[in-house]
Parts: C-alpha cells; structure tokens; sequence
C-alpha cells in the first residue's frame, strides 16, 4: 500500500531530497478499514504532507513516532482500543497530539467528549476533502505552536536554573507586581539588594525589559512559579 511503503521510507538512508520530504508534517492515519487508509493517504499526499497509516492504535503506539511534528487522524471503533481510548492515553501521558476524529458511527455524546478533550473537528463519513484538508492543516498549524510555545518554555527553564534561590525570590515578586521598596520589606533585605538581584535575574533571564521579563516568567510551569515564592532565611 503506498503510505506503508512511504512509512519505510523513514528508516532509509538519507539524501537530500529525502530529508527535505521528512522536514514535512506527518499525518498519521489509523483506521482498520484498508480501503479508507489508502483513500486518506492519496488526499494527504495530495496536500503536500506525509502519510502513515495503521489499522489500529496498538500499531500505532508500537512504531512510536508520535513525537513526529504533524497530527492525528482517528477512526473512532476500531477493534482493541478506540481512537477516543488512545486520544485519553496520549493526554494522561502529556502528549497533546492534534487529533481529527474520523467515523462513521459518531454520535453526540462521543463528539462532545472527543472536542471537551481538546480535539481538532470531529467528523463523519463520508467527508467532503476541503473539510477533512482544513482540519489537517489547522492540525498542523497546532502542533506547530504547540512546539514553538515548548521550546521557549525548555530555554526559559534553563535560564531559570541559573538563578539563586534569592534571585527566583525576586523574580516572583517582580512577576507579581512588587515594587522595589515593598520586596526589600518582604524579603527582609535593602533595596539596594533587591536593585541588585533583579538586575542579576534580567540578565540571566536574558531579558530587555520588566514586560519581557513578565512574559517569560508566564511560560514556566506552574510549579517552577510557586518554587519561586518560597523564601530563604539569612
């Protein structure tokens, strides 16, 4: 079937024509219908995307290439466990694929858990192919700032390691809208101080200004942003 012969393809050496087809979203498809995956993956070719298709999720979660930028296409019944099973275990394990649901057997109450779930569109059978291709690339477009939103988060975070634990102390009070004089009182230091730590943590956030500062400080997980509250005794 094409999109399987696309799908070995990966494990191929590499060229760069080769590589230039890989940097490219991936569309996974899986549906147990092989008539329904090779229709899907000639649409999904035609787009100018790659498709890999399985005929159900236990195939999927084995050639682990869910870390692939791109989404998710889903049949909804499959035999094993359902698109609407590997949808909760992808968010139980933090992996907020994109996911298109696909079926021929929706009803309303399953729609409005797969959409409470944060899917893409939920869509029956048979589907118009502009409808299915603007749901693959808002898809995309998902997973893409999902990804960018990621990456400022890991290089927030690294910068942060760098902080003393006063220095994180500061930092949360900034973050809260604390002006000099009302940390140095908090914190049971000079203003002097505080003006000196803050100045250590712009540097190490790599910050031009308090908003950018701020912006940075909102993309750290939540527990990193409590740790800060926590104060040192001198």
């Amino acid at each position: 079937m094409r999109v399987e012969h696309s799908f070995r393809r990966r494990s191929a050496p590499s060229s760069p024509q080769r590589r230039s087809e890989e940097d490219q979203p991936l569309v996974i498809i899986v549906d147990d219908d092989a008539a329904v995956r090779e229709a899907l993956s000639e649409l999904i070719l035609s787009a100018g995307f790659r498709p890999v298709s399985f005929a159900s999720t236990r195939e999927l979660l084995d050639a682990d290439i869910l870390d692939d930028p791109g989404c998710l296409i889903l049949d909804v019944r499959m035999p094993g466990a359902s698109g609407l099973h590997l949808q909760r275990h992808l968010t139980e394990n933090g992996n907020p694929k994109p996911i298109i649901f696909l079926t021929g057997h929706g009803d309303i109450p399953m729609t409005v858990e797969a959409m409470k779930a944060g899917a893409v569109d939920f869509l029956t059978k048979p589907v118009r192919d502009q409808t299915l291709l603007d749901a693959v690339t808002a898809g995309i477009a998902m997973d893409a700032e999902r990804r960018v939103q990621a990456a400022v988060a890991k290089r927030n975070i690294e910068r942060l390691e760098t902080l003393t634990q006063r220095e994180r102390e500061v930092l949360h009070e900034v973050a809260r809208g604390r002006l000099n004089k009302q940390i140095a009182f908090d914190l049971g230091i000079s203003e002097v101080t505080v003006k000196l730590h803050r100045s250590n943590v712009m540097h190490k956030m790599e910050a031009a200004s308090i908003g950018e500062l701020i912006r940075a400080w909102e993309t750290l997980p939540a527990p990193m942003r409590e740790a800060g509250a926590h104060r040192t005794t001198i």
